[in-house]
């Protein structure tokens, strides 16, 4: 990234600002501004989310706040209450209290000397969520938002639940909010309230993985902040951007056709960052766009914004397969508006072992499948963070456990652009069972990269309110939706489809093992197909990533990063070992040493789903001189046939003095999951 050091504006940075909400509970804001703000008022560009501007977003926030404040906007970053420095203690995602805050910080803000009464929001991830669900609201300051790696469906489309069946990641993200909820204010700021503080939020905070366990089917839980279920309550306009790597680029597809506001989709071939710290790479100017959209929307500057295509996507080259990728190969292509009128719907039919033509009709024949729960063991998280190594490896490892249907070698080159879909006509051994469906693409040398893939809980084929049991040997028709994509299929390679009865751990498994069978003359591969633009060739360019300077931080114990697989097949067992180390850093400007680590296991032993297991371990310790904290927590999640069980710890350390410890141990009903 190229660090600009000087910008049209200078900046002033004030720490630490409270901002008032209505119930007397203060929040604590870092702000840029441009030093002539309070004498030439400036629009806002706000940030809210719960990960600690004083320290962990630091770095982060000073490349994206500064580059806003030397072109002339005010940067506003703010702590969630009960994070940070912020007061009050934070119980969950999205709750109507965070947006009610959301709200009252725009006011806030609308009303500063230094601000000009409009208000942008900006978020990746938990600020992309809530970007869009304050924008639902419709604060009368918030003129436009830009929305990272979100979501406009909490329980379809997000990192609880996909297709109805159990995320891993629903897991390992509850952990992730479990440790971060567990560290305290900095005392520099706080003073002698800092420990009062955080005994507040180690005793409130609570156990968020038994509450999303708790909400298997969609509700009214999972309504709330799914902006889907009113897309004419946004009335701002919006810029979604998301990667192909990433969870969450399903939702750029359907902003763009559901939003009746001005509104542009960007999706790279990034993980789950922002753009110009993009990886895969190519990276972009990403900043500098902002800075366009606001320009437009903030400033009413004509800069060409309203005129540009509404999606401009990464089409993807083939790639043999591997769990890291420093750049993926391709090209920058656009469609006028989405859905596009040009993309065309080919449907391929199916037959044994064979993707045929569009046209031809199989046979009435069948086949059966009920894999081994080893499939999936190489499949990738759901939502890649950093896109090394958490990407699928070989699909040829997890093809032994499945159905798999090989395309003629293609006689043309074939661009697909938007959302697969597979319909199958199938019975089933058992009343709940899942089924995933993963699109190869396979090269001359057999080797199978993963394009895209879905899954589908059977009992929620119909819908995702009211599941139903299957019927031992009664056929039905079912589709299943696979993710989004962009991708360009050389001449000579061929489509594969694969279809499991598992996906662990990506998935959780069914409740015990279940037998397809798939009928054919009713099963078919739906792609979209992309012809050639003309656009493409006209496309600007997106530029090389830019952002002003930053804090130091330098590292005191290097990182790691592992994704282990260990098979001991004396005892037929196996276990995914993740590891995430951070290492320990310290930064310079705030004299903190920050040492965060981060432990996954997920384990099955032969065929017997009650052996399934997930456990992390997150250890986390802040420190500088005189003052040291530290927080390990620890949880278990393991199921029968009719439950889950969540074995968890929490505890809390000042300097060697224990001073906080938690346990949970509780049984949770499996319902059709």
């Amino acid at each position: 990234m190229k660090i600009i050091e000087s910008f049209p504006c200078a900046v002033e940075v004030h720490e630490h600002v409270t901002i008032p909400m209505s119930d007397g509970i203060l929040l604590s804001a870092r702000i840029w501004l441009p030093v002539n703000a309070i004498h030439e008022p400036v629009p806002a560009i706000l940030e809210y989310i719960p990960y600690r501007k004083r320290d962990l977003t630091r770095p982060r926030d000073e490349q994206n706040y500064g580059y806003f404040g030397g072109h002339g906007y005010a940067g506003v970053r703010v702590d969630m209450r009960g994070t940070g420095e912020s007061e009050g203690v934070l119980q969950d995602e999205y709750l109507p209290l965070e947006l009610s805050d959301g709200v009252e910080i725009i006011q806030w803000i609308s009303r500063q000397p230094w601000c000009n009464g409009s208000v942008g929001m900006i978020g990746i991830s938990w600020g992309g969520f809530n970007s869009l669900q304050i924008a639902a609201l419709r604060p009368p300051a918030l003129k436009a938002v830009i929305s990272l790696c979100s979501t406009d469906d909490r329980y379809a489309d997000d990192v609880h639940y996909m297709g109805g069946c159990l995320l891993g990641d629903n897991l390992s993200w509850a952990s992730t909010m479990f440790a971060r909820n567990s560290k305290p204010p900095d005392p520099e700021i706080m003073g002698e309230r800092w420990r009062e503080l955080w005994l507040q939020r180690l005793e409130g905070s609570g156990l968020w993985l038994e509450k999303w366990l708790n909400h298997p089917y969609r509700d009214e839980y999972w309504e709330h902040g799914s902006i889907c279920e009113n897309f004419n309550r946004i009335q701002c306009p919006v810029f979604a951007v998301s990667g192909w790597a990433d969870g969450y680029s399903n939702a750029v597809f359907r902003l763009l056709e559901g939003l009746r506001v001005p509104r542009k989709g960007l999706i790279g071939p990034w993980s789950h960052k922002y753009p110009h710290y993009g990886e895969p790479g190519p990276a972009i100017n990403f900043l500098h766009e902002c800075l366009r959209w606001w320009d437009c929307w903030l400033k009413g500057k004509d800069n060409g914004v309203k005129q540009e295509t509404m999606l401009r996507v990464w089409m993807q080259e083939s790639v043999p397969p591997t769990t890291r990728y420093s750049h993926r190969p391709g090209r920058w292509v656009a469609e006028e508006r989405w859905p596009s009128p040009r993309i065309e719907e080919t449907v391929f039919t199916l037959g044994p072992g064979r993707i045929y033509a569009p046209g031809r009709k199989p046979k009435n024949s069948k086949r059966s499948i009920q894999s081994p729960l080893s499939v999936g063991l190489f499949a990738g998280k759901w939502c890649s963070y950093s896109a090394t190594p958490d990407l699928p490896h070989d699909q040829r490892e997890e093809d032994g456990g499945a159905l798999v249907f090989d395309s003629a070698p293609l006689q043309d080159s074939l661009e697909l652009l938007g959302v697969p879909v597979v319909t199958l006509e199938l019975s089933c051994s058992k009343p709940v069972a899942m089924v995933a469906v993963r699109i190869s693409d396979v090269a001359p040398d057999d080797k199978a990269t993963r394009v895209t893939y879905g899954i589908l809980n059977l009992t929620h084929r119909n819908s995702h309110s009211f599941p139903e049991p299957l019927n031992s040997g009664e056929c039905y028709q079912v589709q299943v939706q696979l993710n989004g994509v962009a991708q360009s299929f050389p001449k000579h390679h061929r489509l594969r489809l694969s279809i499991s009865t598992s996906y662990f751990p990506l998935a959780w498994p069914p409740p015990e093992p279940a037998r397809l069978t798939l009928y054919f003359h009713n099963c078919t591969l739906t792609v979209p197909v992309r012809p050639a633009s003309e656009i493409d060739k006209a496309l600007p360019s997106l530029g090389d990533p830019e952002g002003a300077p930053c804090c130091e931080k330098k590292l005191l114990e290097p990182c790691r990063a592992n994704w282990l697989v260990h098979r001991d097949l004396a005892a037929d067992k196996s276990i995914l070992e993740i590891i995430k180390d951070d290492g320990q850093y310290h930064i310079e400007d705030i004299d903190l040493a920050v040492r965060s680590k981060t432990l996954e296991w997920y384990s099955y032993q032969g065929d017997d789903f009650e052996s399934v297991r997930g456990e992390t371990l997150w250890d986390m310790t802040f420190e500088r001189k005189n003052w040291r904290v530290r927080t390990v927590t620890h949880t278990i999640l393991t199921s029968t046939s009719t439950h889950f069980r969540i074995q968890a710890e929490l505890d809390a350390y000042e300097g060697d003095s224990r001073i906080f410890s938690k346990s949970w141990d509780t049984r949770i009903l499996r319902r059709h999951v």
